[in-house]
Formats: structure tokens, C-alpha cells, sequence
């Protein structure tokens, strides 16, 4: 329970009832006794040793060595925290605060709503400490009549109640039920979705194909007949970890006249070019059939580099497409452990893998997203691949089927979610979908939480956008209608819509404003054991993360402003909804990864330099100190400060304060946390500092 700041009880100890009675012996050997009461005299009389001065002395000077050592220690913790920050605040760029833009209009409600909340509080302290406890239980309802109006000030407050009662508390309780509604709702498909998995593991189903996929005893030699696969590798500016990802996929186990890498750079840094034209040079130069492609005009982003490149007549003579992004590395036995689930299947359209995190235990961001993605991965995309045969292509560690992709239409530039938009469109016509567990491929996550921050404002605009635009050929298509209707209210509205709406609105806005309209109070189950239970199945499929549960519940609200702003940007086309920022990548690499690299090259280095001439000598040289140049380049950290976020902490602070007031407990210590989980993150304070 929250502290209260009434001292009745304190000062009741000190208060005697009855009246003292004073009993005189006339025999000296008996004591003065005082009865406070008619039990008083049957009582046990405490016997105590009298204490002189000096021990007297002793005793308030241990306490007080006791006490300065507590207050001593929690100076060196505050000092030291207050230190920390100051330091990461010392590399905030004076240009370094958000870019707001046209999304400000969330932060200015938000600003309207934290100065409302400041007059209210400042009312609620003054009566506080005046007295007015007339609506301290919302059940009891006083007349205002009734009331004995003290001052103006009294009256004004007498006024808001009234007013609080009969005209804002109503409309909050409509809207926090309707809330509460939705979160149930999707409560209950996160249940079904983890019973789901836990069939799925019970039974051990998993996609399966024969021993030997590809032989054939017609063919002659080895009597095995491999499909020409096209391997693609979208990149643009990422120079901390093009080398290990081309390095990765030019080592793939397939027959070398069997498949063909694509590098399809978009990068704008001629430097960068050269280093990555270097790098494919040199793989093939080892006899890897790999070619590198540039586009002059960067239309499109990401689904205008990859169209651009499935336009090349060469590509008529493939079967299959796989991609990988700059920074993912995947195993040499990737394709034979994907392609040959397409033998014998031709309704196959997608094959997709499962990503796994070199970086996930970097630091306390990249640990709470890797529980976020390996929900997603082992519950939502098992399940769905499972039992639907249906879910969203993740854009990368996946093989698809190219006849199915120009059926579906080829890839699109209308949305920021390319990979969700031909998965849509190839699901509607007819195509279905596998998706491995067992089958992991290498990449990253983002470090810093501006990168993090951008990623997700991507990932939750560009699904509204796309459900603006495909909802009348989702209703037109000639899919069944439970297919249908997964589409439209669990894919779209349900996992993309309702889940950041009611996020923010229930824990960001409705619950701080309960405090200052107590007639709304949300109960407890709402804002604790739901929650609590929901972070809980969410950490099931990574066990490790179980000590982070509750950074893990307090981050996600954190992450519920950026994600409502970018769902309600998407559908409504409002500020950047279609703005693609490259993630910054940290280029990290696990240490057998590193070895066997340097293991495979260095001695190879000396062969490739024997048929070299002494001109394209020269260039390999002035190509690495190039590439030493830019990596030896001091780089400045900078923090930034994120507005909304510091907004929301310092009006979650304040409804924490009217919660203390009102001794709620358990809103109390929730607001507390909360507030100051956004002002951390407001501040920059979690994660890697931005280069």
C-alpha cells in the first residue's frame, strides 16, 4: 500500500484515556503506581533498568552512525545514477532532439493533457491539506448543498467535483471499458496462440521432405538434379556488415553452376561502392557466380531494388529466389535444408526461416526485443505456418518459389512493408506457406533506441498502410471467407490495429487520468495480473529472460507511444508514414564465425595474389587502406531526447503523485515505475548511444 500522509495513528500512541488514578501506600517499601484503567492494576509492570547519561550517549550515537550511514549510502547511489546520466547527457548533440515534424500533433495533445493534470494536482493538494475529503470514496455522494462553502477557492473545487462526477467520469468509463474489451480480446488470442504451440511441440509436427530430394536416376554423374536458385542481397550504406553477409552466402552448399548471387547495392557512398565491389571481385575471383548491381536512381526503397533486379532477362532461368539482408548470415546448408520442401509441393510459394541474434545479449534493449522476437518467431509464425498456412514473409531468410511471385504481381513500391505485401497478395492467390523453427539464420538487432525506435515506426505504419490499400481485394478475392476473415480481423486488425491502440490509450492515458477522476478507477486485474499473466506467456519461448519480466511489461507500454503514432500515421497518411530509414547496424559477428573466416582466407590470399597484375595490385592496396581509413574513423556518440516520451513520463509522475495522496497502492507503485521507465527512455538512457 502506498504510504499515506496522515499521522493519526502516530499521534493516538500518545493519547490517554480514563482518568489517572494515583494510589499511596503507607509503607515505604511499596511503589508509586499509575492506573490508567480498571484492568490497568492486573497488568505485569515492565521492570527496566534505569540508564545513565553515558549510556544514554552510546545508544543516540550508534542510531546516528546507523542513520548517516543510510543517508551516506543512498547519496553514493543517487550521486552515482545522477552521474551516469550527466555523462550519457553530455554527448546530446545540441541538434540532437527528436524531429517531431508533422507527427507533433500526438505530442501536443500530450503536452495539453500533462499541464491539465499539473492544475488538477495542484487543486488536489490544496484539498488535501484543507479538509475537503468529501469525494475520497467515489461510492459516497454528498450533496453539494449540504456543504458548508468555506472560500472561493473551496467552491471552485466543490464545482470540479460536481462536474468531474456528473460529466467527465461517465464518457471515461465508456471509453476504459471498450479498452479493457479489446485487451481480453487479444488476451485470449495470445492464449490460443501459445496452446498452439504447445500442440504443436506435444505432437512434434514440423514440416518434413524425403532423404534425397533432388535425385534423379535418369541424370548422369552423380545422379542428382539440383533447380537453379537465385540468391539476392539487399544492401544500401551498410559498411559494418556487407563483408560477413556476402562472405556467409558465397558459402553456401549448393552446386556452383546451380546458383547465382546477386549484390543489389543501393548505397549512395562511393567509398562504400568500391568496398563492396571489392568484396564481390574477390569471391569471385574464388570461382563463386556472383555479380554486383548498382541502381543510380533509389526509387522505391527496397522493393524498387529487388523489382529492379527480377527484371533482368538471366532470371528466366531460375526456379527460386532467396534473400537475405546486408546483415544476415546464414549456415552453409541453408538451401538444402529450405529448397527441397518445394519438391513434390507446387502450391508451395514461401519457405521461411527462422532468425536467431548474435547480438542479444549486448545490452538490456537487445534483450527485450529478443523476447519479443522469439515469441514472434516460435508461437505466432509456427502456428500460423502450421494451421494456416498463411503469415507474413519476414522479408528476409526466405526462399520463395519466383513463379509465385510474378503471379502475386511482382514486388510492389506502395508500402514501407514490402515482404508483408507480396505475402498478402500471393495468400490470395492461393499460395501457401512453410516456415522452418529448426532452420536459423545469423542477422542482428538494433542496439540503440533510436534505430530500434525507427525500426518499429516502419514496422506498425506500413501494415496500415497496406490494409487501406489491399481491404477491397481481400473482400473481392475468391479465397474462402474464414480465410477472409483471418486476414481482416486477426492479420490486420487485431495483431496491427487494436493491439497499440489499446496499449497507449488504457495504460498511457486512461489509467493517469483515473487518478485525477477517481469515479473511473481502473481495478486492479486490469492494470496488474492481466498484464503480469500476458508478459509471462510472452517469455515462454525464451525461459532465459524470466528476470526481465518486469523491465520487459514497463518497456512495452514505453513502446506503445511510438507504435500507436505509427499506426495512426499509416492509416491516415499523417507525417512520415512512408519514410524508410536504413537500421544501423553494429556489424557483430559470433567469435567461430570470425575464426573460420580467418581460417578459410588467410591462406588463399597469397594464391590470389599470383595472377594479379602489378596496376590491379595497386588498386587492391589503395582499396584496403580505403577501407582502413573508414573504419579507423573517429566517430562522435550523441543521445537524443525524445519529447513524447518525456511528456508521458512527467504525467505519469504527476498521476503517481494524486495516486499517493488517494494511498492507492498498487496504481500507485505502477505509475511510479512507468513514469520513470519513460523518463529513462525519454533521455536516451537505454541501450547504445547513436553514432
Amino acid at each position: 500500500m502506498a504510504p499515506r500522509l496522515d499521522f493519526s495513528d502516530w499521534w493516538a500512541k500518545d493519547t490517554r484515556k480514563g482518568t489517572p488514578v494515583v494510589v499511596k501506600m503507607e509503607n515505604p517499601n511499596y511503589s508509586v503506581v499509575e492506573i490508567d484503567g480498571p484492568d490497568s492494576a492486573f497488568r505485569p509492570v515492565e521492570k527496566s533498568r534505569g540508564k545513565n547519561a553515558k549510556q544514554v550517549t552510546w545508544v543516540l550515537l550508534l542510531k546516528a552512525h546507523r542513520a548517516v550511514g543510510c543517508l551516506t549510502w543512498l547519496g553514493t547511489v543517487f550521486w552515482s545514477l545522477l552521474g551516469t546520466i550527466k555523462k550519457r547527457l553530455s554527448f546530446t548533440h545540441p541538434l540532437g532532439s527528436e524531429k517531431l515534424g508533422r507527427d507533433r500533433w500526438l505530442f501536443t495533445a500530450i503536452k495539453l493533457f500533462l499541464a491539465l493534470s499539473l492544475v488538477i494536482l495542484g487543486f488536489e493538494i490544496v484539498a488535501y491539506f484543507s479538509g475537503w475529503h468529501y469525494f475520497e470514496s467515489p461510492s459516497i455522494h454528498i450533496p453539494i448543498s449540504t456543504l458548508e462553502i468555506q472560500s472561493l477557492l473551496h467552491l471552485v473545487y466543490v464545482g470540479w467535483l460536481s462536474i468531474r462526477a456528473d460529466y467527465i467520469a461517465p464518457p471515461i468509463k465508456a471509453l476504459s471499458k471498450f479498452c479493457i474489451v479489446l485487451f481480453l480480446i487479444q488476451s485470449v488470442d495470445r492464449l490460443v496462440l501459445c496452446l498452439g504451440c504447445f500442440w504443436i511441440k506435444y505432437k512434434k509436427i514440423k514440416p518434413r521432405f524425403d532423404e534425397e530430394p533432388f535425385r534423379n536416376d535418369d541424370a548422369e554423374g552423380s545422379g542428382f538434379e539440383y533447380p537453379m536458385v537465385l540468391v539476392q542481397i539487399p544492401m544500401c550504406n551498410e559498411i559494418e556488415v556487407y563483408e560477413q553477409s556476402i562472405s556467409a552466402v558465397c558459402q553456401l552448399d549448393w552446386p556452383k553452376d546451380r546458383i547465382l548471387v546477386q549484390v543489389l547495392d543501393d548505397s549512395n557512398d562511393e567509398s562504400i561502392q568500391q568496398l563492396i565491389k571489392a568484396e564481390v571481385a574477390k569471391w569471385s575471383q574464388k570461382g563463386v557466380n556472383i555479380i554486383y548491381r548498382h541502381r543510380l536512381v533509389r526509387t522505391g526503397y527496397k522493393a524498387g531494388n529487388l523489382k529492379s533486379a527480377m527484371s533482368c532477362d538471366y532470371v528466366e532461368a531460375y526456379e527460386f529466389v532467396a534473400i537475405f539482408d546486408a546483415d544476415f548470415q546464414p549456415n552453409p546448408d541453408f538451401l538444402k535444408l529450405t529448397v527441397p520442401h518445394f519438391k513434390g509441393n507446387p502450391e508451395l510459394g514461401l519457405v521461411q526461416a527462422r532468425w536467431t541474434f548474435v547480438n542479444k545479449d549486448e545490452n538490456l534493449l537487445t534483450r527485450l526485443q529478443n523476447i519479443n522476437l522469439c515469441f514472434h518467431f516460435e508461437v505466432e509464425q509456427q502456428v500460423n505456418g502450421v494451421f494456416l498456412n498463411f503469415f507474413g514473409f519476414n522479408g528476409t531468410a526466405g526462399v520463395w518459389r519466383i513463379k509465385a511471385l510474378e503471379e502475386s504481381g511482382g514486388w510492389l513500391e506502395r508500402t514501407t512493408v514490402e515482404d508483408m505485401d507480396i505475402a498478402v497478395r500471393a495468400h490470395l492467390h492461393g499460395w501457401k506457406f512453410i516456415y522452418l523453427n529448426d532452420v536459423k539464420v545469423l542477422c542482428e538487432v538494433p542496439e540503440s533506441y533510436e534505430a530500434y525506435k525507427k525500426q518499429q515506426h516502419r514496422w506498425h505504419s506500413g501494415p496500415m498502410q497496406l490494409f487501406r490499400l489491399c481491404l477491397g481485394a481481400i473482400l473481392t478475392s475468391k479465397i474462402a471467407i474464414w480465410k477472409k476473415a483471418n486476414l481482416i480481423l486477426l492479420f490486420f486488425l487485431l495483431r496491427k490495429l487494436i493491439l497499440p491502440f489499446y496499449s497507449f490509450t488504457l495504460f498511457c492515458i486512461i489509467l493517469p487520468l483515473t487518478m485525477f477522476v477517481p469515479e473511473a478507477e481502473l481495478p486492479v486485474w486490469v492494470i496488474c495480473y492481466i498484464p503480469v499473466f500476458m508478459s509471462f506467456l510472452n517469455l515462454l519461448p525464451s525461459p532465459k529472460s524470466f528476470p526481465f519480466i518486469v523491465p520487459y511489461l514497463l518497456f512495452e507500454n514505453t513502446m506503445s507511444v511510438t507504435k500507436f503514432n505509427a499506426m495512426v500515421s499509416g492509416l491516415f497518411q499523417l507525417g512520415s508514414s512512408y519514410e524508410w530509414i536504413v537500421t544501423k547496424k553494429a556489424g557483430r559477428s559470433s567469435e567461430s564465425d570470425l575464426l573460420a573466416i580467418t581460417e578459410k582466407e588467410t591462406p588463399n590470399r597469397s594464391q590470389l595474389l599470383r595472377g594479379v597484375s602489378d596496376s590491379e595490385l595497386l588498386e587492391l592496396s589503395q582499396l584496403e587502406e580505403q577501407k582502413q581509413a573508414v573504419s579507423k574513423k573517429p566517430v562522435k556518440k550523441t543521445n537524443k531526447i525524445y519529447h513524447k516520451e518525456l511528456a508521458l513520463a512527467f504525467l505519469l509522475l504527476t498521476a503517481a503523485v494524486r495516486s499517493l495522496l488517494a494511498a492507492q497502492g498498487v496504481h500507485f507503485y505502477f505509475l511510479l515505475f512507468q513514469g520513470v521507465t519513460f523518463l529513462l527512455v525519454g533521455l536516451d538512457l537505454i541501450g547504445e548511444q547513436m553514432s
